[in-house]
């Protein structure tokens, strides 16, 4: 029997103070390269042979191992950004930028660990970001007032952003597993500390009614942005993003599929999300009334604008130069106007919880109501129904009705 080796099997052999073996493998790029092992002693190198032979056979194999970081710029720009929502890609690049690099960017892609994951997690909850981010350093040397100056103010990053950080590198490394570069993915092995929600207890339909006949009552340009906001349960976006195309005043319906968001530097008018968020709503006839009167402001503006005017996307709710409404300037305008109607403040985003007993209110039918929540069980609607009956609630929308009729 022959003691020479097959083709392609490779070879074993001396070199530097131990030694080296080959064999031929493929790679994921469908090419055929020398993949090399090595090691102190002849014995260690054959046995590391042997796993590459046999992992060979299981499919390809990577012969150039990249560093983390260059994997995750490569993701990053070639995965991310031209198959994912533009917000999704800017948090992504953050996470990756400000917290996965820093600690686990020069680690070789293949010999990142679980330890390794676990380790990052465990230090990055306890850095001061502001000491790791050189924010103080950053700042006027008259203005530093912390971590520049010898004095650490202990900026952690919170449960929320640590899960986020997280979150973006598992992302990244099942990828890398789809592209066969790793075996498996290390970071869906850590688990992390989740986040608590802070619970925060939305108005009740008198608070609302109250805000918005103070809106009414003064005249306020974005008083249609808030009865949609509370009375439809629209999202931020998708409220900022509404063209008078989507509004049928003969119908009483608008349709919501597109939204404004706020990319890194860029606002962008695109879809909304998912399909399951485009819909054509019913709107009660206070909210038809309060888009006519948005209607007729936003003709004051546009002539009082002159050619200053710079509307391109027909929206609805504009600056007075017929510009995009910054998303956080809304949130800012909704908790300036809810301090002057005397109101405990809330995030914009719960108004949500008011809607469905507005809709009570508004002696919207059940089913009508369910297709504006967009609730997927009858039941749910019929819950709020049977909670928000009390007088209070009639008398709230009576007082917002005679506000408008005197605005109007």
């Amino acid at each position: 029997m022959s003691g020479k080796r097959a083709n392609g099997e490779g070879s074993i052999y001396p070199y530097k103070n131990g030694f080296a073996a080959y064999a031929w493998v493929g790679t994921p790029e469908g090419k055929r390269k020398r993949k090399y092992v090595y090691g102190k002693t002849r014995e260690e190198v054959h046995d590391k042979w042997i796993n590459l032979h046999a992992e060979a056979k299981k499919g390809p194999v990577a012969t150039r191992h990249r560093t983390l970081a260059v994997f995750l710029a490569y993701w990053l720009e070639d995965i991310v950004k031209p198959n994912l929502a533009p917000l999704t890609y800017v948090s992504y690049e953050g996470a990756v930028r400000l917290y996965i690099n820093p600690h686990l960017g020069s680690k070789r892609l293949d010999k990142l660990t679980v330890r390794d994951v676990r380790e990052w997690i465990n230090k990055l909850i306890v850095t001061c970001q502001c000491c790791a981010q050189g924010k103080d350093a950053k700042r006027r040397p008259a203005q530093q007032r912390c971590c520049a100056i010898g004095g650490c103010c202990e900026a952690h990053a919170s449960r929320r952003v640590v899960q986020a950080a997280r979150d973006a590198l598992r992302a990244a490394l099942t990828h890398a597993v789809s592209e066969e570069e790793i075996g498996k993915n290390v970071a869906s092995l850590v688990k992390v500390p989740k986040p608590r929600r802070r619970r925060i207890k939305p108005w009740s339909v008198a608070e609302a009614g109250r805000f918005l006949a103070d809106c009414a009552a003064r005249d306020d340009h974005l008083f249609a942005a808030w009865m949609l906001v509370l009375c439809l349960g629209l999202r931020r976006g998708e409220v900022l993003g509404l063209t008078w195309k989507s509004i049928d005043f003969d119908t009483g319906e608008i349709y919501v599929d597109h939204q404004i968001q706020r990319a890194g530097r860029q606002i962008l008018h695109r879809e909304t999300k998912t399909e399951e968020s485009d819909d054509f709503l019913p709107v009660p006839a206070l909210c038809l009334k309060a888009l006519r009167m948005r209607r007729a402001q936003q003709a004051g503006d546009r002539k009082a604008a002159g050619e200053l005017w710079q509307g391109t996307h027909d929206l609805v709710f504009t600056t007075k130069y017929g510009t995009p409404i910054e998303p956080g300037n809304l949130t800012r305008m909704f908790a300036l106007r809810a301090r002057r109607a005397g109101l405990r403040l809330i995030p914009l985003r719960n108004t949500r919880h008011t809607c469905s007993s507005l809709q009570v209110a508004l002696k919207v039918h059940p089913k009508v109501a369910q297709r504006i929540l967009r609730h997927s069980q009858i039941a749910m609607t019929m819950e709020v129904y049977a909670e928000a009956s009390e007088e209070e609630v009639r008398a709230a929308i009576g007082k917002l009705s005679d506000a408008m009729d005197g605005a109007g």
